[in-house]
């Protein structure tokens, strides 16, 4: 299989600092398409637009409005709430990562940032979501297939009773009527 530039996953970046921005933008681009978000608001905006990222790489501190708050209100909207999301953060506290998982994020990883361990983070967690997807649309092929499956078995029920209450009908008519009635 070809990996076009189009196939790579997406991966934001949010952070109010340039170098960050830069220098993750530079360890994923290989591998993921890279969008980016000098601020909180942005970030909210291109993870809620079409297509969505994969995965949202967060700074925690950031002016106006900060990581906890984006991830908030991202796991609040209905098209971007499944969308993985690791706090990278100079906050080395348990008390802070614990706020960031409790909030829906699916990791936290402290500044500065090892690349290796980014790296191998990221690609987890987008392998995890791509997992989750094809289990959905299975679930979703599967729902459609018993529910194809029902209506074919009620079809099959009511034609076994037609046919009863005729085989019985000819026997005795008021015991057909009775199982056509009972049906």
């Amino acid at each position: 299989m070809t990996v076009t530039a189009d196939s790579k996953p997406v991966v934001l970046i949010v952070d109010d600092t340039p170098d960050v921005l830069s220098l993750i933008s530079q360890l994923l681009q290989d591998t993921y398409r890279i969008k980016v978000a000098n601020n909180g608001r942005t970030g909210l905006q291109l993870a809620c637009a079409t297509p969505a990222p994969d995965l949202v790489l967060l700074d925690v501190n950031m002016p106006d409005l900060d990581g906890l708050q984006v991830c908030r209100e991202l796991k609040a909207h209905p098209s971007a709430r499944l969308i993985p999301v690791i706090f990278l953060s100079g906050k080395a506290g348990l008390d802070d990562e614990e706020a960031g998982l409790a909030l829906g994020a699916a990791d936290y990883i402290s500044k500065p940032v090892s690349p290796a361990i980014l790296r191998a983070r990221v690609a987890t967690h987008i392998a995890l979501k791509q997992r989750n997807e094809w289990l959905r649309d299975q679930a979703a092929l599967l729902e459609h297939e018993v529910d194809q499956r029902t209506r074919e078995l009620a079809a099959a029920q009511d034609a076994t009773i037609l046919a009863m209450s005729m085989l019985a009908e000819t026997r005795d008519m008021d015991t057909g009527n009775h199982i056509r009635r009972t049906q």
